[in-house]
């Protein structure tokens, strides 16, 4: 019976490798790591972590306990800091050194380890850390691109027990593969980062917090749009992967757009320069019409489509605008409107996300709104500028909204 269930672990580890190897984003797949990673050794939480220069800055924790706690839906606030590569906490220590370490009881450690185990966050949510994994996901040159740590191991009755031999060799392996698929998404996310910059040299307002808010920001309101829709859980987790990149190239093509129209502040734009500017919505999309992947389809369509309005009207644009007879420089050609659920879903997802992250923010031209006056913006254009099911999303994750306000300030003005 053992040597079936190890068999049965291993054939689902082989298995998770493959589908881990077809995630883009970095940050979907570093999610996705620490979920499978606590299934194969029935973890009940645990935490991720990435290097960033000298010190481990956190991208996902999960807490199965705590989570049970909260309205189906809902998710455990957004949690962003960094701490110092060094061997005062477990995790510090781990990527320092390049080796594992499994705790049977942190609030047991012995004196003659040099790290400690922080109880701050056991006090303040009354949760109890007992048995830790925890791991590097380390390059076969040796480099750690980041430390995963797997909390409080659970036997088939629920008890916390400590991780066995068998859960590190499990572990083990697995970080092997995981390391690979991460270092694969990597350089996905150095492409789209070198994408990214050119738009910002070309206009100072597509800054690189304002693209990676608005993919956050994209990000939570499918994951609350998908369960209120009781998405399928394999087709939400293409879905969000492709979401997560597509959503920071919404404004690319603005690298299309004369810099006298792009970096104008004053006077406002005339009726022509604004309509030109308009066009960077099918400049953009023209970049991906050629592919026939699920990502550039989707690249596509949040470009193409980002400045619809839900509601049948001609304020939004470009409309049912044909690609293949537009002239970049020219005015935007009159067309159809695009409404309603003609609109790609992504699109209408990230419609929200950029017009909130534009109202909160100061802009050369304008300052920024409270966030509260931008929330009720938001709301107020609901069925009219927006799908009013995508603002009842966005309304729901207030919380986390805000928290992504504060992981991504803007580092200039």
């Amino acid at each position: 019976m053992v040597k079936n269930t190890k068999e049965e672990k291993l054939q689902t580890i082989i298995e998770t490798e493959r589908m881990l190897g077809k995630i883009q984003d970095v940050d979907i797949l570093l999610e996705r790591i620490l979920s499978e990673a606590r299934a194969i050794v029935r973890a009940d939480a645990g935490s991720i972590y990435v290097v960033q220069k000298e010190c481990l800055k956190i991208r996902y924790a999960q807490n199965d306990t705590l989570l049970k706690q909260l309205k189906p839906g809902e998710k455990l606030p957004y949690i962003f800091f960094s701490m110092p590569i060094d061997e005062k906490s477990i995790a510090g220590y781990v990527a320092g050194s390049g080796r594992p370490v499994n705790i049977a009881d942190v609030y047991d450690i012995p004196a003659d380890k040099p790290f400690s185990f922080n109880q701050a966050s056991d006090t303040a949510t009354g949760y109890r850390t007992k048995s830790i994994y925890t791991i590097p996901l380390k390059m076969a040159t040796g480099k750690v691109l980041g430390v995963m740590q797997l909390i409080n191991a659970c036997n088939e009755h629920g008890d916390v027990i400590a991780f066995d031999e068998d859960d590190e060799l499990y572990l083990d392996h697995f970080a092997v593969s995981a390391t690979l698929a991460l270092e694969h998404a990597y350089l996905t996310s150095d492409m789209v980062k070198r994408m990214m910059t050119m738009a910002e040299f070309r206009d100072p307002k597509e800054t690189y917090p304002h693209v990676e808010r608005v993919s956050e920001f994209s990000l939570e309101i499918y994951d609350r749009w998908a369960f209120d829709h009781a998405v399928p859980e394999a087709q939400k987790q293409k879905f969000r992967d492709n979401l997560k990149i597509a959503a920071k190239f919404h404004d690319v093509g603005k690298v299309g757009i004369s810099d006298m129209i792009l970096q104008k502040t004053y006077p406002r734009f005339t009726y022509k320069e604004r309509s030109i500017m308009q066009t960077h919505t099918v400049i953009g999309a023209k970049l991906f019409a050629d592919s026939d992947t699920e990502l550039d389809r989707m690249c596509f369509d949040v470009a193409l489509h980002h400045h619809e309005f839900w509601a049948d009207s001609n304020s939004g644009y470009p409309g049912q605008i044909n690609l293949d007879t537009f002239v970049p420089g020219m005015p935007l050609p009159s067309a159809a409107p695009v409404s309603g659920s003609q609109i790609p879903l992504a699109a209408r997802i990230v419609a929200v996300a950029d017009v909130f992250d534009a109202l909160s923010h100061r802009r050369s031209y304008k300052d920024a709104w409270s966030v509260d006056d931008a929330f009720a913006e938001i709301q107020k254009g609901s069925g009219t500028h927006f799908d009013p099911e995508v603002v009842d999303a966005f309304m729901l994750v207030k919380d986390r909204i805000l928290a992504i306000l504060e992981a991504y300030p803007d580092t200039h003005a």
